[in-house]
């Protein structure tokens, strides 16, 4: 008796053509040229002196962090709830946002 539920290579992500861990989205390229041209290192110096320091209790989200956070935010037009979801479901943002 052989199992009719397991999916044959015609209907698997290969067989279809979908090899989905080697295909770069226009999103992952539009944001691996954005970490090439942004001056991060120079907006975490302009920031720096106006950040909140940690005195007591949970420290603050890295300064690098909030601004990937924010760029994300602008240059994909996320509300705060709806970027705050886009973190949750999408590893290229995690991954820009330094955060996974």
């Amino acid at each position: 008796m052989t199992n009719s539920c397991k999916p044959s290579d015609d209907t698997t992500q290969l067989g279809l053509g979908l090899n989905l861990s080697t295909k770069k989205t226009r999103k992952r390229e539009f944001l691996e040229e954005m970490e090439k041209v942004v001056p991060w290192a120079t907006l975490v110096q302009i920031v720096e002196p106006h950040y909140p320091r940690a005195k007591t209790g949970r420290p603050p989200i890295a300064i690098e962090t909030m601004l990937s956070v924010h760029y994300l935010q602008q240059w994909f037009a996320l509300s705060d709830p709806a970027m705050e979801e886009a973190l949750h479901d999408m590893p290229v943002f995690r991954e820009f946002a330094k955060l996974g």
